[in-house]
């Protein structure tokens, strides 16, 4: 027992000696990990603190100057010239004192609502941003006060980096140390960039509202020009006034939430409608300002670069003569003759090579700041998207031919709407895909965009560029007349892959900005393969129809190979021509912009721009033909055969056309139409003179079952027979004529199938009669005495009848009452 008992307390002994060994190794393995995470967070604090340093120590010096006078962005053409300076003398400035409190209080609620509270940077801003940044990644949220964009926009690069940012926030808590809250936001208020040319706070209340005085705008105006700095060129009330309601009601309730006014006082400001409150002015005028738009756009989408703030040099495509006859024609000098002075159109111009865009033609009589109609303006694209929604995914995807017949023969029905008419409801019945397009057949486009499938058409129609509705298509958007609307400067960009062998660029202005560190960012487009050069080159063949013999006749220019497209929606309220030549790609739409159901009066205006623009375009430079590629083959083929075949010896050339086929589908089928069989040979004919009869003999070897129709002429009638034999006697052969003989081989199967008729002409002579010999001739006899001479006197002679014919002398016989008449020729097939 005692031995037990000892051996129990022994056990329990070891055993909390264990437990101790064991926290004790717990105890410093704990330690130790906590050690190492104390010395990591120290190492990275300690990284971090010294990247920080290193950032700190990069950044730039606070100028006054680059405060108050913002830096001047340069703007280039494509030969390195300057077109453009945008600097300090477009801006109207405004000092603190003029700014009312309920606009002061529309910008804080709206940019930073602690502005008067934070010492440059808003701490509790920036947590929120971090944690925006770890869910959504880098960029995602910057957090910046008004102070930060005011150094942003004076100092740094637009950079969504992490050394950018704390530079950024350094110098915000210096500038904040160093100037007024005041005069912070007068500077801030003075560089920022409104929309339609205006940057600038006193400038875009004058461009917008024609106010000069900012304690005359109304509550309404001050939260829309709030709203407008976040993104200029979406809410600018000019271009879209539902997108400008929208955010101007945002600002509105950050002013409730914030205590700036009452949700009375915001209800009767959102009473107001955007037209209501505009009273727009021409802004200050810049050269080329159509293509100052689009340069805008690029360098905000790529690079978050703001052209009017950001103080960097824009090297760009622009052709200065092509933008200056652009304009020359969108203006009151122009040669084209405008119905009347409300009509719009936008123009683009792009090299149809690089996509490179040489102008931009926003509007008629367009000053700086107003609706771009070559960028901004998306219509309806009418028949001028039959190429991209229709014809080229059918040569893409289906491989058809421009040769593929379609039947254009009725209205084509459609479920919920009205069918869809040709224009003039005039059918063709069955046509080719050329002709379809040449003469813009709807019935035949909504076919072919069926047999393409939506899929095929959104994808073909993406890879150039365009706009694909959020529903999808429908079938009334293969003839332009639906949910799609597009751009001039969208349809250049389409086109112009049909003249480049299927490779498309998307229109590009910018072609590189250089920044003041000498740093530089490239930014062409990049060519995609949007489709095979066989299908560009076809439809673009298929539009040189167009141009030629279709729709498009008036934008043909004399020596210059043009292919293009016509469009028109219904009523006429949008009217498109988009053409190309080896060089350049143009699209031209005409409209009405305040009246978008208004009917252009003269549609030919847009083939009329278009012509004008080529033809100076095209001066004194070569312009070569579009080249035919390898995998594509030009066939003849017979009209009229389904499918095709290609024409036998004997098909007629007027029923022979040429058309294209992607190598290894062209056909190789011969059509037998026309068929013929081998005409006889060895045609003879003999006259016997002592049967009076002609024996015709030819020769001839068929495998078919035939029979031979001989025809000739006897007595002024057509004589005609037909035999199996290969030989024929006429008979009753009257002398002294000339007999054509006509000998025609013909199918017994098929009496359509015959033989070129062989022909053979033979004189008969006259007959000699025979003389009678001397010795022969008898005189003649004397009556005898009991003979009684005739009555002279009887009849004078005549037999009583006065034509000195004997009683017994057969009248000669009248005509046969059952004899054919000679048939009279057959009249001329005028439409032959």
């Amino acid at each position: 027992m005692a031995d037990n008992s000892q051996s129990r307390t022994a056990k329990r002994q070891a055993e909390q000696t264990n437990k101790k060994q064991v926290n004790k190794k717990h105890t410093s393995r704990f330690k130790k990990v906590m050690l190492t995470i104390v010395t990591l967070v120290l190492i990275i604090g300690l990284f971090v603190a010294g990247l920080f340093i290193f950032y700190i120590v990069r950044s730039p010096e606070l100028d006054p100057d680059k405060l108050s006078v913002p830096a001047s962005t340069k703007v280039y053409d494509q030969n390195n010239e300057l077109f453009a300076d945008l600097g300090e003398e477009q801006r109207e400035k405004v000092t603190y004192e003029e700014l009312p409190d309920f606009l002061i209080d529309a910008v804080l609620a709206t940019e930073d609502v602690r502005y008067f509270d934070h010492f440059g940077i808003d701490l509790k801003r920036i947590g929120g941003a971090v944690l925006a940044n770890i869910s959504d990644g880098f960029g995602a949220e910057g957090g910046s006060t008004i102070t930060q964009q005011v150094i942003k926009g004076a100092f740094l690069y637009p950079d969504k980096t992490l050394e950018r940012k704390v530079q950024e926030q350094w110098l915000a808590i210096q500038l904040d140390a160093a100037y007024s809250k005041e005069a912070i936001l007068e500077m801030y208020l003075n560089r920022i960039f409104y929309g339609s040319g205006g940057y600038g706070i006193k400038t875009a209340a004058r461009n917008y509202f024609n106010v000069e005085d900012l304690n005359e705008l109304t509550l309404s105006q001050a939260a829309l020009l709030a709203g407008l700095p976040q993104r200029p060129s979406a809410y600018d009330p000019t271009v879209n006034p539902d997108l400008a309601k929208e955010r101007m009601e945002t600002v509105l309730t950050l002013m409730v939430r914030h205590g700036k006014i009452t949700e009375t006082e915001k209800e009767e400001a959102l009473n107001v409608e955007i037209e209501d409150m505009l009273n727009l002015q021409s802004a200050t005028r810049t050269a080329y300002t159509a293509f100052l738009d689009q340069v805008r756009i690029e360098l905000d989408e790529k690079l978050g670069i703001d052209l009017y703030n950001d103080g960097v040099e824009v090297y760009t495509t622009l052709d200065p003569n092509a933008q200056s006859y652009v304009e020359y024609l969108l203006s009151e000098e122009s040669p084209v003759q405008y119905p009347d002075e409300e009509l719009q159109s936008g123009l683009s111009v792009v090299d149809t090579k690089t996509g490179a865009i040489q102008a931009i033609g926003g509007g008629r009589d367009r000053t700086a700041g107003g609706f771009n109609m070559a960028i901004q303006a998306k219509r309806q694209p009418g028949s001028a998207i039959k190429p991209v929604l229709s014809y080229g995914p059918a040569v893409e995807y289906l491989d058809w031919s421009t040769y593929h017949l379609m039947n254009d023969d009725q209205a084509y029905p459609t479920q919920g709407s009205s069918d869809i008419k040709n224009a003039g409801s005039r059918y063709r019945g069955w046509i080719t895909l050329r002709d379809a397009l040449t003469h813009s057949s709807n019935v035949v486009a909504v076919k072919t965009f069926d047999e393409v499938g939506r899929s095929n058409a959104t994808d073909f129609a993406e890879q150039l560029g365009m706009p694909i509705p959020a529903d999808g298509l429908n079938i009334r958007d293969a003839i332009g007349g639906s949910q799609m609307s597009v751009s001039s400067l969208q349809m250049a960009g389409a086109y112009s892959a049909f003249g480049n062998e299927g490779l498309y660029n998307e229109p590009y202005a910018v072609t590189k900005v250089v920044f003041p560190d000498g740093r530089e960012e490239t930014l062409a487009s990049e060519p995609i393969v949007a489709m095979s050069e066989a299908t560009a080159y076809m439809v673009t063949d298929m539009m040189k129809s167009v141009v030629r013999n279709g729709t498009g006749q008036s934008a043909a220019v004399s020596g210059l190979p043009i292919a293009g497209k016509t469009g028109t929606t219904n009523d006429n309220v949008d009217s498109w021509f988009a053409g190309l030549t080896t060089n350049y790609t143009i699209a031209v739409w005409t409209g009405y912009h305040e009246d978008a159901t208004r009917s252009v009066p003269d549609t030919s205006i847009s083939r009329q721009l278009f012509k004008n623009m080529i033809t100076e375009l095209s001066k004194n430079i070569e312009t070569s033909d579009f080249t035919q590629p390898n995998s594509v083959v030009s066939v003849a083929i017979e009209k009229g055969s389904n499918p095709a075949e290609r024409p036998s010896d004997f098909t007629p050339d007027d029923q022979i056309v040429t058309e294209l086929f992607k190598a290894g589908t062209e056909p190789t089928a011969v059509s037998d139409a026309y068929e013929q069989l081998d005409p006889v040979e060895n045609l003879t004919a003999t006259y016997d003179e002592e049967t009076a009869t002609i024996d015709v003999t030819w020769e001839h070897e068929s495998e078919q079952d035939v029979e031979y129709e001989v025809t000739y002429q006897q007595d002024g009638n057509n004589q005609s027979t037909t035999t199996e034999a290969t030989n024929y006697t006429i008979n009753e052969v009257v002398d002294d004529t000339s007999y054509t003989i006509n000998v025609t081989v013909f199918s017994q199967e098929d009496v359509t199938l015959t033989s070129e008729t062989r022909t053979i002409d033979l004189q008969i002579p006259a007959r000699e009669e025979e003389e009678p010999d001397d010795d022969e001739v008898e005189e003649p006899e004397q009556p005898t005495e009991d003979e009684e001479e005739p009555d002279i006197d009887q009849d004078n002679g005549n037999n009583g009848n006065g034509n000195g014919a004997n009683d017994d002398e057969e009248e000669p016989e009248a005509p046969i009452d059952d004899e054919e008449p000679v048939d009279p020729p057959d009249e001329v097939d005028e439409a032959a």
